[in-house]
């Protein structure tokens, strides 16, 4: 018997359903149907009664139940005990973070270093679902991810700051004197962007800006890297992608330009030709919900710091 069984128990009996079940753990709903079913074998008994229209404990999983919550809590105890031994004799900060942090990513760590000059920080890259998971299960100390992404049980979401995008176009493509660009301007260009698996909140968030402009997006060729477009679209070739744009900053070149999206009406916060921050993600620092405070602020603080230093710049 594993503990991940029982936390996939615990979530179907709350749940009554095994697709909110997977949603709650994200993880994919094949995965808690075959531990369960694992679990299910290796105690002989049915612990669900399934039909196609509810999913119900059957009286063996309505008696299994609170020992499965009585495991579960003792384990959460012993994590918090270990927690509590590691935050007073550990220097080292786990981060998980995102591509294309950039010179953000290195304020961070600056301020980090000054603030906090005894601690050491890990860093490591991974898809945001595996961030998540390894914070729930205290792999990690925290982890940076951009957009609304449904976490975990016992995870935690701190907004950190906003992440502004730019429309990256071929610059020969760009109009002269142009300092932002309306969407619409964009609509006969096909869009090179990542398959909406790969990254939903950013896929979500640039669909519904073009819809709320007025237009259906024309599919861009088959996307392979970011890299790869920015070359493609360096060479000329028609079309437009977005770029975070403190990863533009590592990436610039003579060949591609790099615009902000206008504001409607170069609203409040436009800047220089009506130059706003129109389309953005949010960015939050994932901690364990019952993370210590000593261990984690001064990543907060360091993040609140970096945030400013941009709206200063």
């Amino acid at each position: 018997m594993e503990l991940r069984q029982l936390r996939y128990f615990v979530a179907v009996a709350e749940e009554l359903h095994f697709g909110r079940a997977a949603e709650r753990l994200t993880i994919v709903q094949s995965a808690v149907s075959q531990q369960i079913a694992r679990l299910e074998r290796e105690l002989g008994v049915e612990l669900f009664d399934r039909s196609a229209h509810r999913v119900r404990l059957t009286a063996a999983g309505g008696a299994f139940l609170p020992g499965a919550r009585e495991v579960l809590a003792a384990e959460q105890r012993a994590l918090d005990l270990v927690g509590g031994f590691v935050a007073a004799r550990e220097t080292v900060l786990r981060i998980g973070t995102s591509r294309g942090m950039g010179l953000r990513l290195e304020r961070v760590l600056e301020v980090l270093e000054r603030n906090a000059p005894g601690v050491r920080v890990e860093l490591a890259s991974a898809a945001p679902e595996e961030r998540l998971r390894r914070v729930a299960e205290r792999e990690w100390d925290a982890a940076f991810v951009r957009g609304e992404v449904a976490a975990p049980d016992g995870v935690r979401q701190i907004p950190v700051w906003q992440e502004e995008l730019l429309v990256a176009l071929p610059a020969r493509h760009a109009p002269a004197g142009v300092t932002a660009v309306d969407l619409a301007q964009l609509a006969e260009l096909p869009l090179h962007l990542t398959a909406r698996r790969n990254n939903p909140p950013l896929v979500d968030l640039v669909l519904g800006a073009c819809r709320d402009a007025g237009f259906e997006p024309v599919p861009g060729p088959p996307y392979s890297s970011l890299q790869d477009t920015l070359a493609a679209l360096g060479a000329g070739v028609a079309g437009w992608t977005v770029v975070y744009a403190v990863h533009a900053d590592q990436v610039r070149s003579g060949r591609v330009a790099f615009l902000p999206v206008r504001s409607p009406g170069g609203g409040p916060g436009a800047g220089e030709g009506g130059a706003g921050s129109a389309l953005s993600l949010p960015t939050v620092l994932a901690v364990p919900a019952a993370a210590l405070p000593e261990r984690v602020n001064p990543l907060l603080a360091a993040c609140r710091a970096a945030a400013r230093d941009d709206r200063d710049s």
